[in-house]
C-alpha cells in the first residue's frame, strides 16, 4: 500500500481558546478534517461510504481510547512518532460528505509551537494521513486512516501542498506497518536457503520500535 496524505485547503479551520482558572490557555481546531465524492486538489476521489467506515474505525480504535494523536508537518511514514506529536483528535463525524473533527493543542514541544502559531494568528491547516491502493484516481476499500496531522500554510505554493504519494510500499505486520522493501529481503533471503539469517532478521525486526 502507498502512503498517501490530502491537505483539506479549502475551509479555515474555527479555532477556540479556553482559559482556565490557573490562566492556562487551551486551544482547539475545528473544520473538515476529511472530505469524499470530490475530486481534491490531488486528483483523487474518495466514496463517502469509504470515509463513513474509516470514521468509524478511527472513532473506535483511537479517539475513544485516547490514541487518536497527530503529528506537525508531513511525516513520511504511516507510523506516528510521539516526539513530533502536537495535538490529538478528540471528536470524528460525518457531515453530508466531510468528516468534521476537533482536535486539542497538546502541551508537548510540537504542541506549542502551534499554539505559538495560533496565537500570533498564523493559518493552520490539516493534512489527512493513510494508506491505501489507487484504481484510477480513485482510492479503493484498502485504504486505512491513521491520523490527521497538522499543516502551516495549506494555500501556500503547489509544491507544498500538493498531497504526497510515497514511492515506497508498506504492509501491515499485526498492528505496524513496515516497509515492503523489508519484506521483500525476507523472501529473498528464504528462496536462497538463508534460513539463519532470516531467523536473526526476524527476531531483529520484532524488537524494533517502529
Amino acid at each position: 500500500m502507498l502512503l498517501i496524505t490530502e491537505i483539506i485547503d479549502e475551509y479555515e479551520l474555527d479555532v477556540v481558546c479556553e482559559q482556565k482558572e490557573d490562566k492556562k490557555k487551551t486551544f482547539k481546531i475545528k473544520g473538515p478534517f476529511l472530505q469524499s465524492e470530490i475530486k481534491n486538489r490531488n486528483g483523487r476521489i474518495y466514496n463517502k461510504q469509504l470515509i463513513e467506515r474509516e470514521v468509524g474505525v478511527f472513532t473506535k480504535e483511537k479517539i475513544n481510547n485516547k490514541r487518536a494523536l497527530g503529528e506537525m508537518d508531513h511525516p513520511p511514514t504511516p507510523t506516528i512518532n510521539l516526539q513530533n506529536v502536537s495535538h490529538i483528535i478528540e471528536n470524528l463525524q460525518m457531515d453530508n460528505n466531510n468528516a468534521i473533527g476537533i482536535a486539542k493543542i497538546l502541551d508537548t514541544p510540537k504542541g506549542k509551537i502551534a499554539q505559538t502559531f495560533l496565537e500570533s494568528g498564523v493559518k493552520l491547516g490539516v493534512s489527512s494521513r493513510g494508506v491505501g491502493s489507487l484504481n484510477g484516481n480513485h482510492v479503493d476499500d484498502s485504504y486505512h486512516l491513521i491520523t490527521v496531522d497538522l499543516v502551516c500554510d495549506p494555500s501556500g505554493p503547489d509544491a507544498f501542498v500538493k498531497g504526497i504519494v510515497e514511492n515506497k510500499e508498506w504492509i501491515m505486520d499485526g498492528n505496524t506497518f513496515v516497509e515492503k522493501a523489508v519484506e521483500k529481503l525476507e523472501e529473498d533471503l528464504s528462496k536462497h536457503g538463508s534460513r539463519e539469517i532470516l531467523r536473526d532478521i526476524q527476531t531483529f525486526l520484532k524488537n524494533i520500535e517502529w
